[in-house]
C-alpha cells in the first residue's frame, strides 16, 4: 500500500546517512523475518535516545506525537512552535521511528488506491513516501484521518517548511 506518494519530482529517497547517521532510522517492515512485537522495543529505546540526544543539543528537530496529535518543532531542548496534526488512521497508519527530512516540495501530486490530491502545499517527506504536508481538503486536526503522513493547516505547514531543512530530524512516537 503506498501512502502519499508524488506522482513526480521526489528526488532523493533513502535512509538517512552522514552526520545525522547516530539518530538512525527504523523501518518496522525491513525485516520481514520480525514480527512488529519483536520490533517495538528497540524501537522505543531508539526513539528515547534519540529525543534525549536532541534535546541535549541545539539542534532543530520535529517530535510527532501520534497519541496526542501533536506537532512539536524544537530547538534543542526548547519547543518554539506547536500545532494540532492529523496522522494516519489505523487502516494507514503513521510509522514511528528516528527519521529525518530528505525531500522538500513546495506543492506534491499525491496518488493512491483510493486518492488523488493535487498541489499538496509544502510537503516535506521524511521516509520513503511519508510527509508532513499541508491539508486543504479537511479541518479535522486532532483526528487521524490521513494515508500515512502527517497533516498540517496549510498556514502552520508553511511555517514549519520554511523552518525546516534537508536533514532536520523527525521523530514519530506513540
Amino acid at each position: 500500500m503506498k501512502y502519499c506518494i508524488p506522482l513526480a519530482g521526489l528526488g532523493h529517497i533513502g535512509l538517512l546517512v552522514g552526520s545525522l547517521a547516530l539518530l538512525g532510522s527504523l523501518n518496522v517492515a525491513a525485516n520481514p523475518e520480525r514480527s512488529m512485537a519483536q520490533e517495538a522495543v528497540p524501537q522505543v529505546t531508539k526513539i528515547a535516545e534519540a529525543v534525549t540526544n536532541l534535546k541535549q543539543s541545539t539542534d532543530r528537530w520535529i517530535e510527532i506525537d501520534l497519541s496526542s496529535q501533536r506537532l512539536i518543532a524544537w530547538e534543542g531542548g526548547v519547543p518554539v512552535y506547536a500545532v494540532i496534526v492529523s496522522t494516519g488512521k489505523s487502516s494507514t497508519p503513521t510509522l514511528t521511528g528516528v527519521f529525518a527530512i530528505q525531500t522538500r516540495l513546495r506543492y506534491a501530486r499525491m496518488q493512491g488506491e483510493d486518492y488523488d490530491v493535487p498541489d499538496v502545499p509544502y510537503t516535506m517527506y521524511y521516509y520513503g513516501g511519508y510527509a508532513i504536508h499541508g491539508a486543504y481538503w479537511h479541518h479535522n486536526f486532532g483526528t487521524p484521518v490521513s494515508h500515512g503522513c502527517v497533516n498540517v493547516a496549510v498556514n502552520h505547514a508553511g511555517w514549519l517548511y520554511n523552518w525546516a531543512k534537508i536533514g532536520t530530524p523527525v521523530v514519530v512516537r506513540d
